[in-house]
């Protein structure tokens, strides 16, 4: 990430065209189109046009994601797209993006937060702790589903894959007494109504990168670096740094029960972090502050932590399961 990139005033020299590649479902294009906003606004001369793609992940939807592959069945098509010059630049949601990207790429803004918070959602509760014993939850994530069955055991968790439509029409059609949704996800798209309380992240550490927006590039674009600095939100970008370092030394991912949410305090950044077993029974979690300016090297010094609590030992168990 290009935590340094220049700023950019808008008499700089403009593209004449940008591409931006995205998924095609209903958030993922309210998110380009967002982008595209932006850009349109920064450089009036500029034609910015959106190129939507059908993603593995969008195709495969009754596997939960950890066993297909994880999150970067996402983003393959559109880097695709990125390295055969069919687009300058791709947007993703960045609890999608994995911890390592393919040599070749590069994440060069990331776009102001949302709500990072997950979202409870019926039509019958008001909230998790109003379930009765028993009542079925859905949830696609791992990391949701360790800190509920660790909260609250005696609620029963499955599978919920497709876009949030699809898992709003589940809902409704009666399949689950309630889902969990990244807030942000329903609020981009005008839902927020739906939303019948938001968890705190005490009780539901958020993904890594819940709720903000990633640009990637190819690496050889580095004329798209100015073009682009514009979109890079800095307190956004140091927290999801943070966030992705402490990830990647807990070789983290979908298949992973993991979270991290760090915030911005004046000089410094302060992050939480977890690591669990699937059923929620063992749960390590750690918090550490320190310089805003350091954020990579606090999100490693969380991930220490944890290991020095353990976590080797519960990574090591979900690698058996």
């Amino acid at each position: 990430m290009n935590s340094s990139a220049p700023s950019l005033s808008p008499s700089a020299v403009a593209p004449t065209r940008l591409v931006i590649a995205s998924r095609e479902s209903a958030l993922a294009m309210w998110q380009a189109r967002f982008i595209q906003s932006r850009l349109q606004t920064i450089y009036p001369s500029t034609i910015v046009e959106i190129l939507g793609m059908t993603t593995t992940g969008d195709q495969i939807l009754d596997i939960p994601l950890a066993k297909v592959g994880g999150k970067g069945l996402f983003v393959k098509e559109l880097e695709t797209a990125l390295a055969d010059g069919r687009a300058d630049l791709a947007v993703h949601s960045m609890k999608d993006v994995p911890m390592n990207l393919p040599d070749g790429f590069m994440l060069v803004a990331t776009g102001e937060r949302e709500d990072p918070r997950d979202a409870f959602v019926s039509n019958d509760f008001s909230s998790l702790e109003d379930l009765p014993a028993g009542s079925v939850v859905g949830t696609s994530s791992l990391r949701r589903q360790s800190q509920l069955q660790a909260r609250l055991p005696h609620l029963k968790i499955e599978s919920l894959r497709g876009n949030l439509q699809t898992r709003l029409r589940k809902l409704d059609e009666g399949q689950y007494a309630a889902i969990i949704l990244a807030a942000a996800g329903l609020i981009r798209l005008g839902l927020s109504a739906r939303i019948r309380s938001v968890i705190s992240p005490q009780h539901s550490i958020p993904a890594v990168g819940q709720g903000a927006l990633g640009i990637e590039i190819c690496t050889h674009r580095t004329d798209l670096l100015t073009v682009l600095a514009p979109l890079n939100h800095a307190d956004t970008q140091l927290c999801v740094e943070a966030e992705r370092a402490m990830s990647r030394a807990l070789a983290g991912s979908c298949t992973v029960p993991l979270g991290a949410y760090a915030v911005c305090e004046a000089e410094s950044i302060r992050i939480t972090g977890f690591v669990a077993s699937v059923d929620g029974a063992q749960m390590l979690v750690e918090t550490v502050t320190g310089n805003r300016m350091q954020a990579d090297a606090l999100g490693k010094t969380l991930a220490q932590q944890l290991r020095d609590k353990g976590a080797d030992k519960i990574l090591a168990l979900l690698d058996h399961v």
